[in-house]
This record gives structure tokens, C-alpha cells and sequence, in this order.
């Protein structure tokens, strides 16, 4: 299992992210595809995704917008692939997505079986045993105007994951506060950090904080 937690950023503030990344990779020309949480500016997001990883040399490229009917064949090259990248947005909105067409599972086999499978800020909450980081705090968190009452997703790892951090006092209160109400350590990045999570280890690219019963711990300064 290779998973990389991506929180957000410029595409220079995650050029190291993206070099440890790409180090997962076993292929000489592997197959990217970019999931958007949403097909609504899915084609611009998707070609900047293109252009960004061509800089590494990358060449092949797979569009799969899941909120579009799509056929099988695609589907089959989807799961075929060397790396899936899961895009941010509403959260709430890409979890419903997944579920009504059945992509959960075979998202969560893919990784299972060693795919490197890769998301930012809503894509990597995703990943995590629930979407709850996307319901706080109140000045900066998800609309979940899909009324989703089941917040489980992926469960690949035992915490979970807040993007975008500020280190910040209100930001504090609201970390502190909610992880007293979980039994997983949430891990807090900013934009341009990152965790590589593999079989045998974790890594964290930039600074990371840990909110865990309460109490905040910097676990990469």
C-alpha cells in the first residue's frame, strides 16, 4: 500500500511532495489519472494536473470525472494504472459521488494491492477512516449540501488527516477540541506538506502537527 496525503499549495511548495512521490512509481512510463471531485472545472483542473507532472516527464494521462456516466473499458484502465490522484473540492460532495457509483471499493482495492493512490486536501480525507476533518471548524469547512449522515470513507490509515492548517489560536481550539472526540490522532498540515504513508512506514514532507486527546504535539518542525 502507498498512499501520499497531499494538503495543499502551489506546484513549487510540493516539488519535494511530488519527487517522493514519484519515487513510489515501479514503471519507466507510467499511466497517471486524475479523479476530480467534481466534473464542474474538472477539465481545467485536469489539464493543469497534466501540465505539472510533465515536468517529470510523465506522458500518459487519464481523465475520469465520477459524477459522468462512463464506460467499462475506461474504468478497467482506471484500476490499471501506476498512480490514481484524487482532487480536492467538497468533500462531502466527492464521498457521495463515489458511493452512488460503486467507486469506493474498487478505490480502496486499488491501494490494497500496492497501486499508489494519491490525494489532495477533500481527495486525502478521503483516505482516512472518515471525512469528519472536512466538518470543522465553522469559519472554514465543508458545506454538506448532499445531507450525508455516514461520514466513513476509505479506512487505508488509523488517523486523521486536516489540510490547510494554520498555526493558529482558533485553529488550536477547534483541533484540540475535536480530538477529544476521536479515538485516531489527526494530523494537521499546511499547504506544500505532506505524509507518505507505505506498509512499512510514514513520512512526513514539511511541517506537521498531531492534535491527539486534546493535546497538540509538532511531529515535523
Amino acid at each position: 500500500m502507498n498512499l501520499v496525503f497531499y494538503s495543499g499549495g502551489n506546484e513549487e511548495e510540493n516539488v519535494e511532495l511530488d519527487e517522493e512521490c514519484l519515487g513510489l512509481l515501479e514503471s519507466n512510463n507510467p499511466t497517471l489519472v486524475f479523479i476530480p471531485s467534481s466534473s464542474f472545472d474538472g477539465d481545467y483542473e485536469f489539464r493543469a494536473f497534466v501540465r505539472h507532472y510533465q515536468r517529470f516527464g510523465i506522458s500518459r494521462f487519464l481523465y475520469f470525472p465520477i459524477d459522468v456516466p462512463q464506460d467499462n473499458v475506461l474504468l478497467r484502465e482506471v484500476f490499471q494504472s501506476d498512480l490514481i490522484h484524487l482532487g480536492g473540492g467538497n468533500t462531502y460532495y466527492f464521498l457521495s459521488t463515489l458511493r452512488k457509483r460503486g467507486y469506493l471499493p474498487f478505490l480502496k482495492e486499488y491501494a490494497l494491492e500496492g497501486g499508489l493512490l494519491t490525494g489532495l486536501s477533500a481527495g486525502a480525507i478521503l483516505m482516512t477512516p472518515n471525512i469528519n476533518t472536512a466538518g470543522y471548524p465553522d469559519f472554514d469547512k465543508d458545506d454538506n449540501e448532499e445531507g450525508l449522515t455516514s461520514f466513513k470513507a476509505m479506512n487505508l490509515v488509523k488517523f486523521e488527516f486536516f489540510p490547510h492548517f494554520k498555526n493558529s489560536v482558533r485553529y488550536d481550539r477547534e483541533l484540540r477540541k475535536h480530538s477529544q472526540l476521536t479515538k485516531n490522532p489527526i494530523y494537521a498540515l499546511p499547504d506544500g506538506a505532506g505524509i507518505i504513508k507505505t506498509e512499512k512506514s510514514i513520512q512526513f514532507v514539511g511541517k506537521a502537527w498531531c492534535f491527539h486527546q486534546g493535546q497538540k504535539t509538532l511531529i515535523n518542525p
